[in-house]
């Protein structure tokens, strides 16, 4: 069984500092289901401290690997390695690689629940912010054929945004939609651009959702996770 969660709230540990990040972990673990760490983090620290991380929730391992895929292969494998039950890939690394990683993740899965997550558009793009090459596609249309690509090729985990999501559920009923983007609807977007609060993304057809400043920047973190946990429970 591919890897879940009961309480769809990732906390982002987007900070700079191995203390401030379990800090965090303690305080939040009780509001949420678990923690998305990057490489600022990941390179700093490493294995110990991503192990103790994984001790304390399901861990998202948020690297984006876009690579060829021998490089992916092994850069999945030694997430899963560290502890991680999400890691992400990007969409883009193409099919020789997806299919490659479908395959890893069946056998990864026969020791313990883990999921790959394939990238589709970054929520920090709008339209007219998107590279050159590709400004000419719309979003939606960029984020289907990713995700058709990846659905094709074995993987049954994506990464969209909220505006793309309830698209995304309808064709793949039964895909497992990370959200980043998300708000309560009182708070400031950051540089994100396509966004929505918990409850609408989770009605649109999100799986699990990612949070980072509202709860890592807020004065008792704590007290924002619980504030998010409690709003999704309106559903």
């Amino acid at each position: 069984m591919r890897a879940q969660m009961s309480n769809p709230i990732f906390v982002a540990l987007d900070v700079d500092d191995d203390k401030a990040a379990m800090a965090l972990v303690k305080e939040c673990r009780a509001f949420v289901g678990g923690f998305k760490v990057g490489p600022r983090l990941a390179l700093r620290y490493g294995e110990p401290f991503l192990k103790e991380v994984a001790r304390h929730g399901n861990m998202f391992i948020d690297n984006k690997y876009f690579d060829i895929p021998n490089t992916m292969e092994a850069a999945v494998r030694a997430s899963f390695e560290v502890g991680a039950s999400f890691c992400t890939v990007h969409a883009q690394s193409g099919p020789e690689a997806l299919t490659m990683l479908a395959e890893l993740e069946e056998s990864l899965n026969r020791t313990r629940p883990f999921r790959i997550l394939a990238v589709t558009v970054l929520t920090s793009f709008k339209q007219e912010t998107l590279p050159s090459v590709v400004k000419h596609l719309p979003i939606a249309e960029q984020t289907r054929a990713l995700a058709q690509l990846a659905i094709d090729c074995g993987i049954t985990g994506l990464v969209c945004s909220p505006d793309e999501v309830e698209m995304l559920r309808g064709l793949y009923p039964s895909a497992y939609l990370v959200t980043p983007g998300v708000r309560l609807s009182h708070e400031d977007r950051g540089d994100q651009k396509r966004v929505s609060d918990p409850l609408t993304a989770l009605r649109r057809g999100a799986s699990a959702l990612v949070v980072g400043r509202p709860i890592y920047d807020a004065l008792e973190p704590a007290l924002a996770a619980k504030a998010y946990y409690e709003e999704i429970q309106k559903r």
